[in-house]
């Protein structure tokens, strides 16, 4: 059972044009409405004591924070802030896409169940600024920001891309398999 589940859904987004869809997610990897990404097992992986860091863009804060209570947890706070720079230009903003207002921005909810896991770190800051790398890839600082904070306890990541040492990590991409077969070979692991 794990004491963190930290988590980057792939979320299915609404687009509004052609030039739109040609940058979506679905043409980057399988995405999942939200009520299928709300109806995974996350209680059969986790502590009856744990915490949930989800990533969202700012036009799916409102899907996030429904996840957040759908998976068991409580919303607390913005753990990170990312603002993402351009690759070969680190001193200019990314021009993202956006509904509204080109987004340049990522922000990981802290979300908790149970009592709260101690902080073993009261120093660990919440902005990041950093380049983008691959879609959705996520900068490697925040995963060493979370074991400062939170020690070295039991994490799992959810949609990961790639092994991270001292973390379990699953998803498509690592193990080829749909996250929901993922959840219940960790159930059977507990």
């Amino acid at each position: 059972m794990f004491d963190l589940v930290y988590a980057d859904p792939p979320w299915s987004f609404k687009t509004y044009s052609d030039k739109g869809k040609g940058k979506s997610p679905d043409n980057h990897y399988p995405v999942l409405d939200i009520e299928e990404i709300k109806k995974l097992d996350i209680s059969s992986i986790v502590n009856k004591d744990s915490v949930l860091l989800l990533w969202a863009t700012p036009s799916m804060l409102m899907y996030a924070i429904d996840t957040v209570n759908a998976w068991g947890y409580v919303y607390k706070t913005i753990a990170f802030t990312w603002i993402k720079t351009n690759k070969k230009n680190t001193e200019s903003l990314f021009w993202g896409c956006g509904y509204y207002t080109r987004q340049n921005t990522e922000i990981c909810l802290l979300a908790t169940r149970g009592n709260v896991l101690p902080r073993e770190s009261h120093s660990v800051h919440q902005v990041i600024i950093s380049p983008v790398e691959e879609h959705s890839k996520k900068p490697d600082e925040v995963m060493k920001r979370i074991e400062q904070l939170f020690g070295d306890i039991k994490r799992v990541e959810l949609f990961a891309r790639r092994e991270t040492p001292g973390w379990v990590c699953v998803g498509n991409e690592i193990t080829g398999r749909d996250i929901r077969d993922d959840l219940k070979l960790l159930a059977l692991d507990k």
